[in-house]
C-alpha cells in the first residue's frame, strides 16, 4: 500500500512526511521538519498530489476509518468491594505547628502538655462518638511525645494502638483502634 517517496500524513497528530522506509507493518517517515519517525500502516494516510480534493476521495475506503476509529473495549479489572461504608481515618496532627500560631515563650513542657492535652480530648471526642479508629501524627524526633501518647493511650481498656501504616505516615504516626462496647 506504501511506496518509497510517497507522501504521507499522520493520523491523529499534525505531522506530514516522506516515506523514506517500510518493513512490513512498519513505515519510517521523514517529517517536514526533518525527523526519522516510525509509524504502523494503519496510522497513515498517503496524500495524493491531486489538486482535486473528490478524486482523493473516491480513493479512499471509508470502512477502513471506521475499523480504525472504533471504540475499543474497555479493559476488565476486578473491582475489590468497599467495606461497608468505609469513610477516611481521621487524621490529627500533634506538631506544636499545628496547634498554636507561635510557640514563642512555651517551654518544651508546656509544648508536650499541650500535645498530650489534646490527644486526650480526640481520643475521649472519638470514644463518645463511636469512631472505630484515629490517627495521630506525631512525628520522629527524639521520641519524646510518643512516648507520652503511649503512656495515655495505655491508660485506656477499651483501646489498641500501633504504629500507623509506615508507606502513607513513616515512623511518625500512631494508629489508635477504639473497641466499640454494645449498647
Amino acid at each position: 500500500m506504501f511506496n518509497k517517496g510517497d507522501k504521507v500524513s499522520v493520523l491523529d497528530e499534525a505531522i506530514n512526511g516522506v516515506v523514506v522506509s517500510v518493513k512490513g507493518k512498519e513505515i519510517t517517515i521523514e517529517t517536514a521538519d526533518g525527523f526519522m519517525m516510525t509509524y504502523f500502516v494503519n496510522e497513515l494516510l498517503k496524500i495524493n498530489n491531486s489538486s482535486n480534493l473528490m478524486d482523493s476521495m473516491k480513493r479512499i475506503n471509508v470502512s477502513d476509518f471506521v475499523k480504525q476509529k472504533e471504540i475499543p473495549k474497555p479493559r476488565s479489572f476486578v473491582k475489590e468491594p468497599k467495606e461497608k461504608r468505609e469513610s477516611p481515618v481521621p487524621e490529627f496532627d500533634l506538631h506544636i505547628e499545628k496547634l498554636v500560631p507561635n510557640k514563642r515563650g512555651m517551654s518544651n513542657y508546656d509544648i508536650l502538655t499541650l500535645q498530650s492535652e489534646t490527644a486526650k480530648r480526640h481520643v475521649e471526642f472519638a470514644i463518645r462518638n463511636r469512631i472505630p479508629k484515629i490517627v495521630f501524627i506525631h512525628g520522629v524526633g527524639e521520641g519524646i511525645l510518643k512516648s507520652e501518647l503511649d503512656f495515655l493511650l495505655g491508660r485506656y481498656e477499651n483501646i489498641a494502638f500501633q504504629d500507623a501504616n509506615y508507606q502513607k505516615y513513616g515512623l511518625g504516626a500512631t494508629e489508635v483502634y477504639i473497641k466499640q462496647k454494645k449498647s
